[in-house]
């Protein structure tokens, strides 16, 4: 019988995993199935329009209430100036900076709509700006937002606040007013350094241009930088990515986030655009330039987080994997626990610990309802409190790599592998596999199985379509 767990349990994948020449690829390539990502449980697409808006800020109102609870605030600023072909974001493409005035009085709106259900002494543990595009606002329209937020929220002492740049954009007066707002974490949408790729992409980023931004960001006192890379573009090859990383790594990010792109032209039609020359790269060498990334970073001295975020090792999210206390939501993997998200802007998400709600993704849409008094919530979702079991499930899997079932059981109030039995059982194959190791009171994910956490996490979604059915609403795991 396999020893108990241990508690707390040590990583199942960690920097420490060396260059991983053990690297299974013929198991990788077994499960590389469409799966969800696990944002959130349940997930995005059983969001309903029909669900009533006062069930959901009554939810709000009485998760806010309790003051010791922190908040996690969100800002989608949609606007870009061109199209990136292979981007899955909602966005507004245009040129003109009016727009993002017009935008902004509709925030201001929306927090003041808002309101009334928050309270105003629940402390702001994050704050985060996406989009789009962050530094398509100019610097008197960041400093107007953050006087918006500043004058209806208090962002505690300690608060995380980040923003997401795209380097061929930023300004040393941006920089400087976002950093005013409050930030010291930067994203830098990166993607690939290979101008054949970027070109075929649309969108050309010298490398020099986004080493210029690490540089204007680091001479601007931000304290952590991370890179966003995509896998699976027209024209990556093994020897092009390899120097992409090497490009990126020499850089000395605190994070990295190295996403495979998901090519869904059904739901955006610009990707049809990457159908073009049959440049696209197969599953098998997606496949390959994971392992590639995987293997590079982790010689680089970075920690595999989870699914596709690593870390140096003495960042904030490698202590909390070491620690058994990383979280997950909709801004990926994250080190604040229990913080209610109230997201603003169109298309955003917000949660409570039983809700979900999100904003219609229709910029008209959302203008008109708020310049008719109502808060702009297109879908939303009420949890039954198996759906709240289920993600406590899920989200251990994403996070601690393991269930421990007496853990659970106490949690739940109830005998937690007699009540599941069904899907303990519907790991056999993933055991059989070495993705999940067992004992009698637990489960614990291998280096493997850390690699298809969405896939073991699955077994326990209750909302998943049936493997016969359609899978084109998830990315592949891989």
């Amino acid at each position: 019988m396999p020893a108990a767990l241990s508690s707390p349990p040590a990583p199942a994948f960690s920097s420490a995993s060396a260059d991983h020449a053990d690297l299974d690829l013929d198991l990788l390539r077994k499960y590389d199935r469409p799966a969800p990502r696990y944002t959130s449980y349940p997930t995005a697409p059983l969001f309903t329009p029909g669900t009533p808006a006062e069930k959901l800020l009554e939810s709000l109102r009485a998760e806010s209430a309790d003051a010791s609870r922190p908040a996690s605030l969100y800002f989608h600023l949609p606007f870009c100036e061109s199209r990136c072909w292979f981007c899955g974001c909602t966005t507004v493409i245009t040129r003109a900076r009016g727009k993002a005035d017009a935008y902004l009085d509709d925030l201001e709106r929306e927090l003041d709509l808002t309101g009334p259900w928050l309270n105003r002494d629940q402390p702001v543990a994050q704050l985060h700006f996406g989009g789009g595009s962050p530094t398509f606002l100019t610097p008197a329209q960041i400093r107007r937002l953050g006087e918006m937020i500043h004058a209806r929220h208090r962002l505690a002492a300690d608060a995380e606040v980040s923003v997401e740049i795209d380097p061929r954009r930023l300004t040393p007066a941006q920089a400087a007013a976002y950093h005013d707002l409050g930030c010291r974490r930067a994203s830098l949408g990166v993607q690939d350094t290979d101008p054949r790729v970027q070109i075929a992409i649309h969108r050309f980023q010298p490398f020099d241009q986004t080493r210029e931004a690490f540089q204007l960001l680091r001479d601007t006192r931000y304290s952590s930088i991370s890179v966003d890379l995509i896998y699976g573009l027209p024209y990556q090859t093994p020897a092009s990515f390899a120097r992409t990383l090497e490009e990126v790594v020499s850089l000395r990010p605190d994070r990295l986030a190295v996403f495979s792109y998901a090519h869904v032209p059904w739901l955006k039609p610009a990707q049809k655009i990457l159908e073009r020359d049959r440049a696209l790269p197969g599953p098998e060498e997606k496949l390959q330039l994971f392992a590639l990334a995987l293997r590079t970073l982790s010689a680089a001295g970075y920690v595999h987080i989870g699914m596709d975020h690593f870390a140096r090792a003495d960042d904030e999210l490698a202590r909390a994997l070491r620690a058994g206390t990383l979280q997950r939501n909709f801004q990926g993997y994250s080190t604040r626990a229990g913080a209610s998200i109230h997201a603003f802007g169109m298309s955003s998400i917000s949660q409570t610990g039983r809700t979900y709600r999100q904003n219609t993704r229709d910029l008209g849409a959302y203008h008109d309802a708020l310049a008719a008094g109502r808060l702009p919530i297109e879908r939303g979702l009420v949890l039954t409190d198996e759906d709240v079991r289920r993600r406590r499930i899920i989200m251990g899997l994403m996070c601690e790599r393991r269930l421990d079932f007496a853990a659970l059981s106490a949690e739940f109030g109830f005998d937690f592998a007699e009540t599941y039995a069904p899907e303990l059982a519907s790991l056999d194959d993933l055991a059989a596999d070495g993705l999940v190791v067992r004992a009698f009171d637990g489960i614990e994910l291998t280096a493997s199985g850390v690699l298809l956490v969405r896939i073991v996490a699955s077994r326990f979604d209750a909302h998943l379509p049936s493997e016969t059915a359609p899978q084109n609403r998830f990315s592949r795991a891989l």
